[in-house]
């Protein structure tokens, strides 16, 4: 398994928070030249649910391990954005 697939889709501190509906990892089929392109999602039920992960001492602790190392080699980079769902439409069953 790819060492960025194996990071995020193995048990999670985060699977366990009250407030989180799902983590979903996600990997672009159209593989350019080397490089795997790997998304996350996580989705919470609310702004509140994710402060509460954010401000977490596990979620903490997590990023103070980290704190000054560099960044394993198969990451690239990194973007975090925030995202307000709108719509939800699920597909119709037959």
């Amino acid at each position: 398994m790819d060492l960025a697939l194996e990071r995020f889709t193995k048990e999670s501190p985060v699977d366990v928070m009250d407030g989180l509906i799902d983590r979903t990892v996600m990997v672009n089929r159209k593989k350019q030249e080397d490089v795997e392109e790997v998304i996350v999602m996580i989705r919470w039920e609310s702004v509140e649910d994710w402060k509460n992960w954010e401000k977490s001492d596990v979620h903490i602790q997590g990023h103070r391990q980290n704190n000054g190392k560099p960044k394993p080699d198969y990451i690239i980079s990194t973007t975090v954005n925030m995202y307000e769902v709108k719509a939800v439409k699920e597909g119709v069953k037959k």
